[in-house]
Order: structure tokens, then C-alpha cells, then sequence
């Protein structure tokens, strides 16, 4: 018998040890219902075993994981039913249209005919119409991921777990994606638990953001509470002579935390610097100093992910191995 909980993916001590490596350490999730929970790591953090143990794919070596309230070891079975994955690499076969992958999905899944065509309709707008009664392998990239991901919601599941859902794809393609993913998101409230390589998809898309370095969670919450917890903004001014003169004057506005010189830069760090842009450049022309150029960087969670991992995250070399 399941143990309730309201959240959508839930651990507790989630532990996973292959021999004596420590992949996964103890972590602690809570995502909510309805939720797009972007999970990130460096390679080898510990992210795909994570998935895996939540996908039912690996047992815990400790702790407890539920997913829709089901226990993933105790309810195995039942938990692959409610649950829709999506892996970075589709397993499409070729020879078939994308109509007939989706009702083999749906039979796979218990679905009578009436029910596959019913569901085939709702699915439809993530493909193009067209691109149902074609051959897969006539498909782009960008569509043949299209159809993975309608695949996985054949059988209505309440959480879908994407495996770096955009990797490989043109700007176009990742964009078509983001869409059906915010679009299944605002239209069937579906909770999705997203790991991807790409931090610009993680701030565009996720409603919160874990990340996972060493098997633990290292940081966790909204991109912006994560981008204001690391510091302040920081705005530049460039100026037309005396470097350390304008920092003399913009010392004494309210609000600046801090005003340092860097060759013929003066950069100031604000708890808002879109306020700060306007009383910075008026301080500075009643003192009579011209500014050249001014402006404003906020921090991103590429400064979030290289202060908690000691790291940038790399797309181009993210994917982790079989056992991380």
C-alpha cells in the first residue's frame, strides 16, 4: 500500500552506492504538482542515477523515493504506469509512421481503439498534422523528439520525466519544444521533471531548479532566488577621465553596495542595478564627468552553477555515464 504525499516526486535520504562509489548521497526532493522542476549537475554529479532510480530503472541502495504517491521499489509496476519518460536518445523505429508509434504506445499501455484515437487527437498539435502519416525516418531531429514526447503521453501519465530533451537540436527545433512543454504544462497542469545541459533552458522553462554535485543537492529554488542569493547586480561605466573621480561620486548614492575600478571600468554592485542605471549616470553628469558607456549585468545561473559545483557547466560534454 502506497504511503500519501501531496508532492508529485518525493525522496527521502535517496541513497545510491555502486560498490564503494557514493553516486547519489542522501538527497532530498519535493517537487510539487504541476511543477517544471529543472534538474541540473555537472558531469557525473549523480543527476541520470537520480533519474533512473525515480524512472524505476535502478533500485535505491537507501532511502525512499515516490513519484504520484507511489513507492518506486514497492509499486514498481504501477509507478511505470503513471509516469511518462522521455530519454535524451528516441528509440523510434523508422519503418513506422508516427501514427502507428503512438498506438503501439497506447496498446503497450491498456488503451482500446477508441481510446489511442481519442488520445492521437489530443497529441496531435505537437507534431505537425502531416508528420502522422509519414515514415520516422522521413522526420528531423527536431521532429522525431517531437514524437518521443507525445509518445510518453499516451497514456495520459501524471509526471513526465524529459531526459535533456533539446540536446542536438537547431535554435528553431529547441524553441518548437519549449513551447509544447509550456503548453502541456499551462493546459493539463502535467508536472515535468526536466534534466537538461542547457542553463538558458532551465532559466526559460523551470518553475524551480535543483542542483546536484557530488551526489547532493547543492543548491535549490526559483532561477531567480538562486541568481540573487549569489550576489548583487553590477553595473558598468565607462567613463571619459578620472576613473577613481567617479568612483568617488557614486560612493555616496543610496542603494550601492559597493563601487571598485578596473583599468578605466567603474563597476558597481546594486541590489537592483535597472533602479541604479538612472541615478548612476545622473550623479555622474552633475559632477561633470561624461560617461562613454553604461551598462547593467544581472548574474545568471551560470554564476549560480560556478559558485555552488566549482565548475561551468559544459553542454558540449554533459552527458554522464551508465552508473552516474
Amino acid at each position: 500500500m502506497s504511503t500519501p504525499h501531496a508532492a508529485a516526486v518525493k525522496t527521502e535520504g535517496l541513497r545510491r552506492t555502486f560498490g564503494d562509489f557514493t553516486a547519489v548521497d542522501g538527497i532530498d526532493l519535493d517537487v510539487r504538482p504541476g511543477e517544471i522542476y529543472g534538474f541540473l549537475g555537472p558531469n557525473g554529479a549523480g543527476k541520470s542515477t537520480v533519474v533512473r532510480m525515480l524512472t524505476t530503472l535502478l533500485e535505491p541502495t537507501g532511502g525512499r523515493a515516490w513519484v504520484g504517491g507511489l513507492d518506486v521499489v514497492a509499486e514498481a509496476d504501477d509507478v511505470r504506469f503513471s509516469i511518462g519518460v522521455a530519454l535524451q536518445e528516441a528509440g523510434l523505429d523508422e519503418n513506422m509512421t508516427g501514427r502507428e508509434i503512438l498506438a503501439t504506445q497506447g496498446r503497450l499501455f491498456g488503451l482500446n481503439r477508441s481510446e489511442i484515437a481519442d488520445r492521437i487527437e489530443q497529441l496531435a498539435p505537437i507534431l505537425e498534422m502531416r508528420a502522422l502519416d509519414q515514415l520516422v525516418s522521413s522526420y528531423s531531429g527536431g521532429m522525431a523528439r517531437r514524437l518521443d514526447l507525445a509518445a510518453a503521453l499516451m497514456h495520459n501519465p501524471s509526471v513526465l520525466f524529459l531526459d535533456e530533451p533539446t540536446t542536438g537540436l537547431d535554435p528553431p527545433s529547441r524553441l518548437r519544444v519549449w513551447e509544447e512543454v509550456r503548453r502541456l504544462n499551462r493546459e493539463f497542469g502535467l508536472t515535468l521533471f526536466l534534466t537538461t545541459q542547457y542553463l538558458e533552458e532551465a532559466d526559460e522553462l523551470a518553475d524551480r531548479v535543483g542542483i546536484i554535485n557530488a551526489g547532493r543537492i547543492v543548491a535549490e529554488g526559483t532561477p531567480s532566488e538562486l541568481k540573487r542569493a549569489i550576489g548583487t547586480d553590477v553595473v558598468t561605466v565607462v567613463v571619459d577621465g578620472d576613473a577613481d573621480a567617479a568612483k568617488s561620486v557614486l560612493e555616496g548614492i543610496a542603494g550601492i553596495e559597493g563601487v571598485d575600478v578596473f583599468g578605466g571600468e567603474v563597476r558597481v554592485g546594486t541590489e537592483n542595478g535597472s533602479q541604479a542605471l538612472s541615478p548612476v549616470a545622473i550623479a555622474l553628469g552633475s559632477a561633470g564627468i561624461k560617461v562613454r558607456e553604461l551598462s547593467l549585468r544581472t548574474p545568471t545561473l551560470d554564476d549560480v552553477f560556478l559558485d555552488v559545483t566549482g565548475t561551468h557547466l559544459d553542454a558540449g560534454s554533459s552527458a554522464e555515464g551508465s552508473s552516474t
